[in-house]
């Protein structure tokens, strides 16, 4: 498989081909249509012009005169009535001219071969080395008629000058091909250490450095890429403790399942005891089915399955009878509610919304202190409905604050030891909320208390 740097170099030498090209082809159009008329015109004027002085000076001796202007960059043919004809300056390089040609000039009409020569190849007219590539004019000169032939003689007026252009544009095509070499290294070089990268990636190797520093596309790239990683790094480590945490979460209540299995399995066991152990036993499995119905939800929301049954319902309604099912843990640990719930219609999934406040609400308690305190509210903003709880708990840190509705992130165990949960209430929380075009927003200091505001649209 040929490498991007070389098919890079391939590309843009095949440009400079195809510019050239094409340059050439415009180039040469321009000349046929433009120029080449103009030339003509040009050397017409200059032809008569050297007529019209070889006629008005009949005793001077044409053949000096016409030497003379060969040596300043002139190539001249002149032929009289009998044939006879003489070559002035460098030579033709095709020396063929039809006799209608000369007997047209000797019948005093202007011969165009500049404007008229064939455009059969590439080559211009204008550096055409031919005798009939020339303006002929009739000449008359101490009473005898000529045919005087004339073109540029372009080698002795360009000799220096096509090779300093030969040089120029060997050169440039030089030049620009090392140019492409190094500029192709040098843009080809970032792509070449993101590709180890991504192979380091794929070998689980997270920790990626990438030495690029650029303000371009590629620049903006290997950022984003770094940033990948450390994403992919963070959710690796999340993924590990969230292992471990299932794992836990799910040994530990079928460890006391087959230990009170055990236990209830004594013939001599006191019924009171059987009926302690079956109470654990149900608390074990009510744990477990609470775990894997989180787990079947999360599921559903990340594979966007048509789980949204929308409808208009009373959300202070809802909050309020949630309220009423955990006022035995909320007096349990001594808390003092309050709550400011006027009544708000709102279209969307009263199921799903009510999993919401079941999960904000139960952090509410579980994370607060003693004798704390839990403020719900609702609010109306605009076209939105704010639902607000508030409590004096433990509070947050700012990393924790950053990573909360992670999946599989649980809060800093060495103050929640006591605790339970599995980090993904608050990672349902989000995709509910995301679900319904809506947004949460988190205010917290540690040792302080937290504030989650939920905003969903009224409709």
């Amino acid at each position: 498989m040929k490498s991007l740097y070389f098919k890079f170099i391939m590309l843009t030498i095949g440009i400079m081909l195809l510019s050239g090209m094409l340059s050439f082809f415009i180039s040469n159009t321009y000349y046929q249509q433009k120029l080449k008329p103009f030339n003509d015109a040009k050397n017409t004027q200059i032809a008569l012009d050297i007529a019209e002085f070889a006629e008005k000076h009949p005793t001077t001796d044409l053949k000096d005169y016409l030497e003379n202007l060969s040596f300043i960059g002139y190539q001249l043919y002149l032929v009289d009535t009998s044939r006879k004809s003489t070559y002035f300056g460098a030579d033709f390089r095709v020396k063929e001219l039809p006799n209608s040609t000369i007997d047209q000039v000797l019948n005093n009409e202007i011969y165009h071969g500049l404007l008229h020569f064939p455009q059969e190849t590439f080559v211009t007219g204008f550096f055409a080395n031919e005798l009939r590539n020339t303006i002929g004019v009739p000449l008359t000169h101490d009473n005898k008629q000529y045919a005087l032939f004339l073109r540029p003689d372009i080698k002795l007026l360009f000799n220096e000058m096509h090779i300093l252009f030969g040089w120029l544009f060997a050169l440039t095509i030089i030049l620009s091909i090392l140019m492409v070499l190094i500029s192709t290294k040098y843009l080809v070089q970032p792509i070449t250490k993101l590709t180890k990268a991504t192979n380091s990636l794929a070998e689980g190797k997270f920790n990626v450095e990438l030495d690029i520093n650029r303000n371009d596309e590629l620049g903006k790239l290997a950022k984003s890429f770094s940033h990948m990683a450390s994403q992919l790094e963070q959710f690796d480590d999340i993924r590990k403790e969230f292992i471990s945490n299932i794992s836990h979460d799910i040994q530990s209540p079928l460890s006391n399942i087959k230990g009170y299995t055990n236990l209830l399995g004594k013939d001599e066991l006191p019924s009171e005891d059987k009926e302690k152990y079956i109470a654990v036993i149900n608390g074990e499995i009510e744990r477990l089915s609470t775990l894997t119905k989180q787990l079947l939800l999360l599921s559903s929301l990340d594979q966007n399955e048509d789980i949204m049954k929308k409808k208009s319902f009373n959300v202070a309604e809802q909050l309020k009878e949630l309220v009423r099912q955990y006022q035995w843990a909320i007096g349990e640990k001594g808390i003092m509610l309050s709550y400011s719930l006027p009544d708000f219609e709102i279209v969307g999934d009263p199921l799903l919304l009510n999993t919401v406040w079941d999960n904000l609400l139960t952090n509410a308690i579980k994370y607060n202190k003693e004798n704390g305190s839990i403020d719900l509210a609702i609010a109306k903003k605009d076209s939105s409905v704010i639902v607000t709880f508030q409590d004096k708990g433990i509070g947050l840190s700012k990393n924790e604050i950053d990573r909360i509705f992670d999946r599989f992130y649980r809060v800093d165990t060495s103050r929640t030891h006591s605790v339970e949960g599995s980090g993904l209430g608050l990672s349902i929380v989000s995709s509910i909320i995301k679900l319904h075009n809506g947004k949460i927003d988190v205010i917290s200091e540690e040792n302080k208390g937290t504030i989650f505001s939920v905003t969903l649209p009224i409709q």
